[in-house]
């Protein structure tokens, strides 16, 4: 991931993982394509904010995924794309999203729709941003992620107009912002470790 200017990261609260010292697997995503977009320079502040040593991060950026045609796509889980081992590692999400028209960017389905199996069984905490936070875009997507089997944690962040917040340092806000996802990542943790456990030792079929 790119390197923030923030003199100090934060500590996170992760919860404990008691059946394995492997530290957590998490991909924080940037899900805006176009010009001169929030979502980068959000995704490394909440990437770099996550880091732990009981967690590891893979920011994924959906502008660089090179995701093939989507003539190709096929329900249930097309061609491996450039980015399916980086999801398919990941124990759980952090998905960064604007809205736009009372949604998410196109960009963001296609890497969704993309892959299947890489997302089941596994937690996300949506961080969404906007002129109002962001908030329609964060529950379209937890719709969407219903039907690929993917927890979304009751605590998500909705930042107001983060671009006001944007300076040479990168995205830098208010301390209450950074508590609540500080609280969105300690839930996340808990749902990445029970469902890790979940799918090594009791495997879902129907």
């Amino acid at each position: 991931m790119s390197e923030t200017n923030l003199a100090t990261r934060p500590t996170v609260p992760t919860g404990t993982d008691h059946d394995s010292t492997e530290p957590l697997h998490l991909a924080v995503i940037a899900g805006s394509v176009r010009d001169q977009r929030m979502s980068r320079a959000v995704a490394e502040w909440a990437a770099f904010r996550a880091a732990t040593g009981a967690v590891e991060v893979d920011l994924i950026d959906c502008a660089e995924a090179g995701l093939p045609d989507d003539g190709a796509l096929r329900p249930g889980g097309s061609e491996a794309s450039t980015v399916a081992g980086r999801l398919d590692a990941a124990d759980a999400f952090v998905i960064v999203t604007p809205e736009y028209n009372h949604s998410y960017p196109a960009g963001l389905k296609r890497l969704i729709d993309w892959h299947y199996r890489e997302w089941m069984f596994k937690p996300a905490t949506i961080l969404s941003y906007g002129v109002q936070g962001g908030l329609l875009a964060a529950e379209h997507l937890r719709g969407v992620f219903a039907e690929l089997h993917v927890v979304t944690t009751r605590r998500g962040v909705g930042l107001s107009r983060p671009w006001e917040q944007l300076g040479p340092a990168g995205f830098q806000p208010p301390a209450a912002t950074g508590a609540a996802f500080d609280a969105a990542l300690h839930e996340l943790a808990w749902w990445a470790t029970t469902l890790r456990t979940a799918r090594r030792d009791r495997p879902y079929a129907r």
